[in-house]
């Protein structure tokens, strides 16, 4: 398993917001979202092979860190992650899966946070056209999605780039069957400037739906940098 990061910090997004949480980022991706703010897993990625026992060792020697989430790029590509977290629910540690929900695993898993890709995120627009294709064909797996929606305890993240997305948000939800109150929507943008002026109209949108709105708190507390 190839690791880009590890690092401890607090949760930033989602229904855990503001938690101690120890992050473990695997570098590889089956996407390529237009707006990836990690490219370093998936345009080009980056990290070095890590052997399990040493990643839980590692994450033993954190001992306040009860949280942690398993994140990426896509760590649902890799069988390893199934044992990755077998042995830290061993060790008493709740697990986060962040995934796309392109791929099915069966991982030991507290939470699934699920982050559906909508047409927002295919790169049609950047030189290296030659993934817009295969990234708009693999983007929405509905089949993979409702089973981690059923089998799980789950999270639905959606990055909303402008009012316009909200049909497409609103046709997934549906088609896999999450609840609103399970449906999170978080503002595209990597500067807080950017999140404050799509902020101001999403956060009505979910008002109207009965949505959750959901802050990039990290962003807000640390810029966009590696290991927040």
């Amino acid at each position: 398993m190839r690791v880009a990061e590890f690092f401890t910090t607090i949760q930033g997004e989602g229904i855990l917001s503001g938690v101690p949480s120890l992050f473990i980022r695997v570098s590889g991706c089956n996407l390529r979202c237009t707006w990836c703010d990690t490219p370093y897993t998936s345009w080009q990625p980056e990290g070095e092979e890590a052997d399990l026992d040493a990643l839980v060792r590692r994450v033993e020697l954190e001992p306040g860190y009860r949280h942690v989430v398993i994140t990426g790029g896509e760590p649902m590509l890799f069988v390893e992650t199934v044992e990755l977290t077998r042995r830290l629910r061993a060790i008493g540690r709740h697990i986060t899966i962040e995934t796309a929900g392109t791929v099915w695993q069966p991982v030991d898993c507290d939470l699934m946070s699920v982050s559906p890709k909508l047409r927002n995120s295919t790169p049609w627009e950047r030189e290296e056209g030659r993934y817009s294709s295969s990234h708009e064909r693999m983007r929405y797996r509905p089949e993979v999605l409702s089973r981690l929606v059923k089998e799980y305890d789950y999270q639905v993240k959606f990055v909303v780039s402008e009012p316009g997305d909200l049909d497409e948000v609103q046709k997934i939800v549906s088609e896999i069957g999450a609840k609103p109150e399970r449906t999170l929507l978080m503002p595209e943008g990597v500067s807080a400037d950017r999140l404050q002026e799509r902020s101001e109209w999403l956060v009505e949108i979910c008002k109207q739906n009965g949505y959750r709105f959901c802050p990039r708190l990290h962003v807000l507390l640390y810029g966009n940098r590696r290991g927040v």
